[in-house]
C-alpha cells in the first residue's frame, strides 16, 4: 500500500485502534489491496462485497469444516500439544463448523426452532422479558445497556428455547466471552488459547449433564429435540451433540447482544436519526437494518481453502485461510450509496451481516424481533434517552465481533 510498509500495515491490522474503529484501514485496503495477505492475522483479509460473496457461495473451495481448528498450527510441536483438546473440539462437524452434506443435515434439525411462525408466537415473551429488564432500571435513570438489556435477554431466550434453567444462564455469557477468545485471528496468542479450552472444558461438562437429564425426562425443548435426533441414529453423533449444543447456546446470543448495544449507541451518537426514529416509528425496520449495515456485529469470519484459486489477481492455496471483512463489505461503495453516512431510510441495503447463502445466520429472524422490540420498547419508554459519555468503549478481546463493552445511558 502506497507510503505503508507491509510490517507497519500488519501492526494496524491486530491493534487495539484498528479495533476501535476499523473503518479508515479498511476502506483504504478495500481502494488499494482489496485481497491483501496479512501475516499478523495469519490468512488473507478480503474487504470488498463481491469477492466476500464470491467465498459465502463457493462453499467447496471456501469451507467451514476444520477453520477453527487451524488456530494451533502456527505453534512448536510442545505448545500446540497443551491445545489438543480445543483442536479436537474444532475438527468435530456442527451447524457452522461444517459443509454440505453435513450442514445440510445440521442445519435440517435446527431450523424449524427458529422459522418465522414460531419467532412470531415468541414476541410477547420478548416484550415480557424486555418489560421486566427496563423496570428494572427505570427509577435509577440510568442503566449499562450492555450489562442490563443487551446481555440478559438474547440469553434469557434462547435459554427458554433451548430448555436451561434460569439460574444457569449468567455462566454463558462468560463462557461466550472466553470461547470467542482467540476467534477473528489466525495467530492468537496461548494464553487466548487456553482461556478458550477451560471454557470448552466446562460447558461440555454442563452440557453433558443437562443431556443425560433430557434422556431421562425429555421436555418441550430443543435441548430434547436434539438429544431424540442423536438416539434415533443417523441424523446426529453424540460429539456433534454436544458440539453443537455449545454453537447454539454460547455463540448464539452474541449477534443479537452486540446489534442492541450497537444500535442503541449508534442512534444516539446521531440524534437527527434518533429524533427522527421518534418521530417515526414506521422507520424501525430499516433502521435495524441500517444498524446492522453500519456497525456489522459480526467484524469477520474465516473460511479455509479446500483448493487453489485465484482472486483480485492473486493466488489462494490449499489450507490457507481467508478472513471475510464484514464490516468492509457492508460499507463498499460499489452497493452502498454514501456509506460512510449512518441514514435510517436507507432503501437499497442488501447489507451481509448475517451472512450470505448455505451460511446465512439460523437466528437472523430472532435476533431481528428481538432487536425490534428492544428498539420500539426504547422509542416509547426512554424518550428522553441519551449517552453519558460520547466515547465508546469497544470490547477489543474479541477480533471478530463489533461490540461494545459497556454503554452507560441516562434516561
Amino acid at each position: 500500500m502506497t507510503n505503508l510498509s507491509a510490517a507497519t500495515l500488519d501492526e494496524m491490522l491486530v491493534s487495539d485502534d484498528f479495533l476501535s474503529d476499523p473503518y479508515p484501514l479498511l476502506r483504504r485496503l478495500r481502494e488499494e489491496d482489496p485481497v491483501h495477505w496479512s501475516d499478523s492475522i495469519g490468512g488473507w483479509v478480503l474487504t470488498r462485497y463481491d469477492d466476500i460473496m464470491t467465498t459465502f457461495r463457493e462453499v467447496s473451495q471456501f469451507s467451514n469444516e476444520g477453520r477453527l481448528a487451524k488456530v494451533v498450527e502456527y505453534l512448536p510441536p510442545a505448545s500446540r500439544d497443551k491445545f489438543k483438546l480445543l483442536e479436537d473440539h474444532y475438527r468435530i462437524k456442527s451447524l457452522i463448523h461444517s459443509d454440505p452434506p453435513d450442514h445440510t443435515r445440521f442445519r435440517a434439525l435446527v431450523t424449524k426452532a427458529f422459522s418465522p411462525r414460531l419467532v412470531e408466537a415468541m414476541r410477547p415473551r420478548i416484550q415480557e422479558i424486555v418489560n421486566s429488564l427496563l423496570d428494572a432500571v427505570q427509577d435509577k435513570g440510568q442503566m449499562d445497556v450492555i450489562q442490563d438489556l443487551a446481555v440478559p435477554l438474547p440469553v434469557t431466550v434462547l435459554a427458554d428455547i433451548f430448555g436451561v434453567p434460569q439460574s444457569d444462564q449468567t455462566a454463558f455469557k462468560g463462557w461466550a466471552d472466553d470461547l470467542l477468545a482467540f476467534q477473528g485471528v489466525n495467530k492468537p496468542s496461548e494464553a487466548a488459547l487456553a482461556r478458550s479450552q477451560g471454557a470448552i472444558v466446562e460447558i461440555e461438562g454442563y452440557l453433558a449433564r443437562l443431556i443425560q437429564e433430557r434422556r431421562r425426562q425429555p421436555r418441550q425443548d430443543l435441548l430434547s429435540e436434539l438429544v431424540a435426533a442423536e438416539a434415533e441414529g443417523g441424523k446426529l453423533s453424540e460429539p456433534e451433540l454436544l458440539n453443537s449444543c455449545i454453537t447454539l447456546l454460547v455463540a448464539g446470543h452474541e449477534t443479537t447482544t452486540s446489534s442492541i448495544g450497537n444500535g442503541i449507541y449508534t442512534l444516539l451518537a446521531h440524534p437527527d436519526q434518533w429524533r427522527l426514529l421518534q418521530s417515526n416509528p414506521s422507520l424501525l425496520t430499516s433502521a435495524i437494518e441500517e444498524i446492522l449495515r453500519y456497525e456489522s456485529p459480526v467484524a469477520r469470519q474465516p473460511r479455509l481453502m479446500r483448493q487453489d484459486t485465484e482472486m483480485g489477481g492473486k493466488q489462494f492455496r490449499e489450507g490457507e485461510m481467508v478472513f471475510q471483512m464484514l464490516n468492509a463489505a457492508n460499507r463498499d461503495p460499489a452497493y452502498f450509496i454514501d456509506p460512510e453516512r449512518f441514514d435510517i431510510t436507507r432503501e437499497r441495503n442488501r447489507h451481509l451481516a448475517f451472512g450470505l447463502g448455505i451460511h446465512f445466520c439460523v437466528g437472523a429472524t430472532l435476533a431481528r424481533a428481538e432487536t425490534n422490540i428492544v428498539f420500539s420498547t426504547v422509542v416509547k419508554r426512554l424518550p428522553a434517552i441519551r449517552l453519558a459519555t460520547d466515547q465508546p468503549n469497544w470490547d477489543l478481546h474479541k477480533p471478530n465481533s463489533r461490540m461494545l463493552k459497556t454503554l452507560s445511558v441516562y434516561f
